[in-house]
């Protein structure tokens, strides 16, 4: 029996980061518990782009002050690596006159609350990327200040920062249930062990579902299939990330040469699978040849599958809830759990330890869904 100030079960990036932040806060006894070990999860199977171009104001904010800490984790965490933040932009491409029109709004809400993206013309997209294919888009957008971090060496920074402030994790030891009593968790219960806590965070990414059944919570989430490929390494030759909506593509050059593109399945149905297709290869190989025909020309080394959690706003859930005394959630993330982890950690130590939130994280709170207070649906998704 081990007693715990709280037990975060999850141990991708949005875990650890609350892990670390909730210890630099000054609580003790904390636990992380998780199936696999670090990043064994929706982190290390993403595609590690980070980004602040988004068609939601909340989705902005989030993403703009995770941007700002990137900027200073390997100072701030005193990590003996690089975490790889490189910031060569996001280029997103507008193929239909309907797509030009919301980037016209898009670019106004980004920059009235200081995110440097800018409306381009055919010509100055080539410029920026100048192995696009000028016939496949209308226009585009800019923001210099995205970009890419590596999300292993971004989540071993924190898991060491966290360590070195007292956390314990527990790596290959699942949730097999929680205890609740009288409105309040009583206990954790693992396969090795059982934890004594009033608290505990709900990170588990996909499971994450599961893990607020286990407690008794209805959480408005589903997980489905993504698909990712890596090529071959290449020179230099793409800095920033290519995006399309409409045509359903993200593509990035990484730090050591090779290109990560990945794409959503409109068929896709909610599941835990993590499996490739065919399919999604032929398709990628398409849409590829067609926006970008040089990098059409690599040769594929793998393809892989993550867990996309997905609310019905598109937007994140980070909040506690009234059903239970005690559970937090951090879920829902759409697939960009990864580039809002430093704001996530930071606002969920907030909630954690009652302290007062700035206005907009209240919109986070997952009583959203229940008393159908949306106040925007997220489509910059792919």
């Amino acid at each position: 029996m081990t007693k715990a100030s709280i037990v975060i079960i999850g141990a991708g990036i949005s875990g650890v980061s609350t892990a670390y932040n909730l210890a630099k806060a000054g609580m003790k006894d904390i636990h992380v518990v998780d199936k696999g070990y670090f990043t064994n999860g929706s982190t290390g199977r993403c595609g590690a782009g980070v980004r602040q171009q988004w068609a939601t104001k909340l989705n902005c904010i989030l993403a703009k002050k995770s941007i700002e800490f990137f900027g200073r984790a390997n100072g701030e965490l005193k990590y003996h690596k690089d975490i790889e933040f490189k910031q060569e932009g996001y280029l997103i491409l507008a193929t239909t006159k309907e797509e030009d029109e919301q980037f016209t709004k898009n670019v106004k809400l980004q920059n009235s609350i200081g995110i440097p993206s800018e409306k381009l013309t055919v010509e100055e997209a080539l410029k920026i990327v100048p192995h696009l294919n000028k016939n496949s888009f209308i226009s585009a957008t800019f923001c210099k200040t995205d970009g890419h971090v590596n999300p292993f060496l971004m989540t071993e920074a924190y898991y060491l920062a966290a360590k070195r402030l007292g956390v314990e994790f527990h790596f290959f030891e699942e949730v097999k249930e929680i205890v609740v009593g009288g409105n309040k968790i009583k206990k954790v219960i693992t396969e090795k062990e059982e934890y004594l806590t009033d608290k505990v965070l709900n990170a588990a990414g996909g499971y994450a579902k599961e893990i607020g059944l286990m407690a008794g919570v209805e959480i408005p989430v589903f997980s489905e299939n993504h698909e990712i490929l890596v090529t071959e390494r290449a020179k230099a030759m793409q800095g920033p990330m290519v995006m399309s909506f409409s045509k359903n593509i993200y593509c990035q050059q990484v730090p050591h040469g090779s290109f990560l593109m990945g794409r959503s399945n409109p068929d896709a149905v909610p599941s835990h699978d993590i499996s490739s297709s065919w399919q999604f290869l032929d398709e990628m190989a398409l849409t590829v040849k067609d926006i970008l025909p040089e990098v059409a020309k690599l040769r594929v080394i793998r393809t892989w599958g993550g867990s996309y959690n997905v609310s019905p706003d598109r937007q994140p859930i980070i909040s506690d809830t009234k059903e239970l005394n005690g559970f937090y959630m951090a879920c829902g993330f759409s697939g960009h759990g990864f580039m809002f982890a430093p704001i996530t950690g930071e606002l969920l130590t907030k909630i954690i330890l009652k302290q007062e939130l700035d206005e907009y994280a209240h919109d986070l709170h997952i009583d959203r869904f229940k008393e159908n207070i949306i106040t925007d649906y997220e489509h910059s998704v792919v």
